[in-house]
């Protein structure tokens, strides 16, 4: 199997998606993916361990995808070994009512980890820089004030938004948030063999809408839009990293690796020291409860 090395995948420079592959297979069979995620994902879970108990730093993991990259099921296959009281998921659908009441980043900040744990964003505050540009009338149902027609959105507006949202990522990390960013960049050929594979699929049937479809037309706006705000908000720390993802197994390897590759890193995490009363006392404890 080909080393994975995270730097490969971090976007330091401004990239152009259309020559980023969507296919690494890794050098790697199927059951050599599947091994490898197994191990380094055990190992990720023991690093969770040593976070919660020290209780001073946060992981972010944020997903974003064009429909079917593939980003249910691997969030469920790499997190598939974390204890569960600390990891979280949220999954952002359409804006609630109560949601459009507040700003639009309001419901991801009150959906962020707490110190000690991970949250899991599936989809995230970028769909108000990707989707909301594709159909720019969805803006003004936030109610902003001076965006009263669509005339109104212009590029400044969004070069606004974009800084708001590099802020809001720098305020997480100065107060102990660690980001990782994950776009998974999928073919339209191959969106195209899962699109089918829904529809030929009784059991998948349920997954397809009709705005996928509609959706897909408009794939070069979509990557054109994703292209943008990759370059624009890829920052040191809160970078983004383009994976592969035509290939499902190799893509969670790859998403894994990196975690932990940055997350080992990180050489004040560890598990916190008992009060030394109380650690030269531990022989007395141990005999107290084997003589109950």
């Amino acid at each position: 199997m080909d080393k994975i090395k995270t730097s490969h995948y971090r976007i330091d420079a401004p990239v152009r998606l259309q020559e980023v592959p969507t296919l690494n297979n890794l050098n790697a069979t199927d059951d050599a993916l599947k091994d490898r995620l197994k191990h380094i994902r055990k190992k990720i879970g023991e690093l969770q361990d040593v976070l919660y108990a020290h209780g001073k730093y946060s992981v972010l993991v944020c997903f974003q995808g064009i429909d079917t990259a593939g980003k249910d099921s691997l969030i469920r296959e790499v997190f598939k070994d974390f204890n569960s009281r600390g990891v979280v998921v949220h999954s952002f659908k359409t804006p609630t009512t109560l949601e459009r009441q507040h700003d639009y980043l309001w419901r991801h900040y009150i959906a962020l980890p707490a110190r000690g744990k991970f949250g899991v964003f599936n989809r995230t505050h970028y769909e108000n820089v990707l989707v909301t540009r594709v159909h720019p009338e969805f803006i003004l149902g936030e109610n902003i004030p001076g965006i009263d027609t669509i005339d109104d959105i212009t590029d400044a507006f969004w070069h606004q938004r974009f800084e708001q949202i590099k802020n809001f990522e720098k305020h997480l990390v100065q107060n102990g948030t660690i980001i990782f960013k994950f776009f998974l960049h999928l073919s339209k050929n191959e969106q195209k063999n899962r699109l089918l594979r829904r529809l030929r699929l009784q059991e998948k049937n349920w997954k397809f809408s009709p705005d996928d479809l509609k959706e897909r037309a408009l794939w070069d706006q979509y990557q054109q839009y994703y292209q943008e705000a990759i370059n624009v908000t890829s920052t040191k720390d809160a970078p983004w990293y383009v994976i592969p993802a035509d290939n499902k197994k190799a893509a969670r390897t790859i998403v894994a690796d990196i975690m932990y590759d940055e997350l080992k890193d990180l050489k004040d995490i560890k598990y916190p020291q008992l009060d030394e009363e109380v650690k030269a006392k531990l022989d007395t404890y141990k005999e107290q409860l084997n003589n109950e």
